[in-house]
């Protein structure tokens, strides 16, 4: 089968992560024609054998990436051989193969000193290692898929399929009377599964030719802090709010420097026919309702809380 013909195949790389598995989850629910390849399957910086698995795909997600933010700054070079050079790699294969390309992602090419919401369309300027390999991505697709590319930027993920923020703090609320939290980020949280069903929306548009190529932000709409985050987990799980402090960046020092404003304007989904994403509240809400976040709200819940 052809990328032109039939029923179209999708592909999606590193489908063994959080996001990766919603991805591949979205696509058989839809009843799809889905193949999924982990890291252990595929090697994204191997040409060859890039060239094999995008043969016959129509629409390629790629979820594959170097995700330590701070193991990056001492290794830059290997993050961005994944998120730089790999990306190159499946952007020319997909061009060979005349099949679309998804690309995630994030916040961190764009320098973080906003006081609104970035537009699609504004200058970039990472302020780490790991922003920097990202942003070699985005232009690998770019210059090569300049009709069939689409990048899309997302942010503050959390999900059932790995460690995440959300995760943490529900696990930390049964061990810890009180925690101190970072109150001077602000960003979008975005639940990978409602991710995850806006990039299947967003392959199938372009495979029906409503969707123009070019760079889409999947963050959640709204805006909010970790410390405000972790608040709305702790109040939907039945916990005490108050038992989360405020506290600055400069409490938590780390080895790369995040951006303190990381919300993302949503107008181009409109192009495309689409809604921005729900409410990161909403998001939350519905996230917290599913086992793997019930369960560790479960040990943590507060006896005044039932």
């Amino acid at each position: 089968m052809t990328a032109n013909s039939g029923t179209p195949r999708w592909l999606v790389t590193g489908s063994a992560g959080m996001l990766g598995q919603d991805v591949l989850s979205e696509l058989k629910d839809a009843g799809a024609e889905a193949v999924g390849l982990s890291r252990a399957d595929l090697d994204i910086t191997d040409p060859a054998a890039v060239r094999a698995a995008v043969e016959g795909a129509a629409v390629v997600v790629n979820c594959a990436a170097w995700t330590d933010v701070d193991g990056a700054e001492t290794a830059e070079e290997a993050a961005t051989a994944v998120n730089g050079t790999g990306v190159r790699v499946l952007a020319e294969a997909c061009a060979e193969a005349g099949a679309r390309l998804i690309q995630v992602s994030t916040d961190y090419v764009l320098p973080g000193d906003a006081e609104l919401p970035y537009a699609e369309s504004a200058p970039t300027g990472p302020v780490n290692a790991y922003g920097r390999g990202k942003l070699a991505g985005e232009q690998a697709v770019a210059e090569l898929l300049p009709r069939d590319g689409y990048v899309v930027r997302t942010a503050w993920l959390y999900g059932e399929h790995g460690p995440n923020f959300v995760a943490t703090m529900l696990k930390l609320a049964a061990q810890r009377d009180t925690l101190d939290v970072v109150d001077d980020q602000h960003g979008q949280p975005t639940w990978t599964r409602a991710l995850a069903a806006r990039l299947v929306e967003l392959g199938t548009a372009a495979l029906d030719g409503r969707a123009p190529a070019g760079v889409y932000h999947g963050t959640a709409s709204g805006r909010t802090t970790w410390c405000g985050l972790a608040r709305e987990t702790y109040r939907l799980s039945g916990l005490d709010p108050e038992r989360i402090r405020p506290t600055t960046s400069e409490a938590f020092v780390r080895p790369a420097a995040r951006p303190a404003f990381s919300v993302l304007a949503h107008d181009r989904w409109a192009e495309a026919g689409l809604a921005p994403l729900a409410d990161w509240r909403e998001q939350l809400a519905d996230a917290l309702r599913t086992p793997v976040f019930t369960a560790l709200a479960g040990p943590a819940r507060d006896g005044s809380s039932g």
